[in-house]
């Protein structure tokens, strides 16, 4: 079973995962992009991960920096 086949309709926790990495980075695919958008799934997981991913993603650099500067 491929990563975009899900009998349910809902794209699983990875593939929401997969698809808020994807889109940080600007490198999502059409394919993905329309199963997110298309499935008639919440906004809200994608949100949700986005922020989780966003203050996750500061914490490392303001840690990054910290260990650089001192």
């Amino acid at each position: 079973m491929a990563e975009h086949d899900n009998p349910s309709g809902k794209p699983s926790l990875m593939q929401i995962v997969g698809s808020v990495f994807a889109a940080a980075f600007g490198v999502q695919s059409d394919a993905n992009r329309r199963r997110d958008f298309t499935e008639g799934t919440s906004a809200t997981p994608y949100i949700v991960a986005g922020v989780i991913f966003t203050i996750l993603f500061i914490m490392a650099i303001v840690a990054v920096v910290k260990t650089v500067v001192g």
